[in-house]
C-alpha cells in the first residue's frame, strides 16, 4: 500500500449510536486499508458501534497513513494496537460479535494454535475460548496459503471452536501469490453475515 493514500475525512464521532457493538480485529493483509471507509462506517449506518483493535503490523500502517486517528473519530472509541496498562481500564465496551478482517494466513494459524501474542490476536484468542459471543473471520489469503499442509487443520480447529469462517468464491476466490484479483473485498456480504447473526435491536 502507499505511504500516504487519502482517506475521505472522518464523520462526527458517533459515540453510542450503536445498539449492538462489533469487535473489529483487523491484521494485515490487503484491504486493511479501507477498513474505515469500506467496513466500519457502514457498520455504524446499520446500528452497530465498532471497537477496533489492530496488530502491529496493521497498526504501522494505519499509523502511518493518519486512518488510526480518523476510525477513532468515527466510532469515538480508542484505535487498539497495544495492551493497557494494569492500572487502566478497558478501553472498549462489552462485544456482541467478534469479526476478524482482514485475516492474514499468520492471523489463522496463530488464532487456531490458541496465539495470543499481541492485544490483538489476545482478544481473538479469548473471544473464540470463551464462547459468548459469535466470532466471524475473513481470510484475505492465496491459494499458496491454502496448499500449507497445516491449512485445513487450522480450518477444522476453528470450526470445532465455532468460528464462522468466510470462505469459498462468493467471498474471496483463491490466486496465486502476488497475482490477487482486482476486485473490492466483499464488504457488503460481511456485514449482512454480521447482521444475521446479530440483528438490530
Amino acid at each position: 500500500m502507499s505511504a500516504h493514500p487519502q482517506h475521505d475525512d472522518p464523520a462526527p464521532p458517533r459515540r453510542g449510536a450503536g445498539t449492538r457493538t462489533l469487535g473489529l480485529i483487523v491484521s494485515a493483509a490487503g484491504g486493511a486499508e479501507r477498513i474505515r471507509s469500506a467496513l466500519v462506517v457502514p457498520a455504524i449506518e446499520r446500528g452497530w458501534r465498532v471497537a477496533v483493535t489492530l496488530t502491529p503490523t496493521a497498526g504501522s500502517w494505519l499509523a502511518d497513513s493518519g486512518e488510526i486517528e480518523a476510525i477513532a473519530a468515527v466510532t469515538g472509541l480508542p484505535c487498539r494496537v497495544a495492551p493497557r496498562m494494569p492500572t487502566q481500564q478497558p478501553p472498549h465496551p462489552p462485544i456482541d460479535c467478534f469479526l476478524v478482517c482482514p485475516a492474514s494466513a499468520n492471523t489463522i494459524s496463530k488464532l487456531a494454535l490458541g496465539i495470543g501474542d499481541s492485544q490483538a490476536l489476545t482478544t481473538a484468542c479469548e473471544a473464540i475460548g470463551a464462547r459468548t459471543a459469535p466470532v466471524v473471520v475473513f481470510p484475505k489469503v492465496n491459494a499458496a496459503h491454502v496448499g500449507h499442509p497445516a491449512w485445513q487443520s487450522h480450518l477444522t480447529a476453528l470450526r470445532r471452536a465455532g468460528v464462522r469462517l468466510l470462505l469459498g468464491d462468493e467471498f474471496w476466490p483463491l490466486h496465486p501469490p502476488r497475482s490477487a484479483p482486482v476486485r473490492d473485498l466483499p464488504w457488503r456480504k460481511i456485514l449482512g453475515v454480521l447482521d444475521d447473526l446479530v440483528p438490530a435491536r
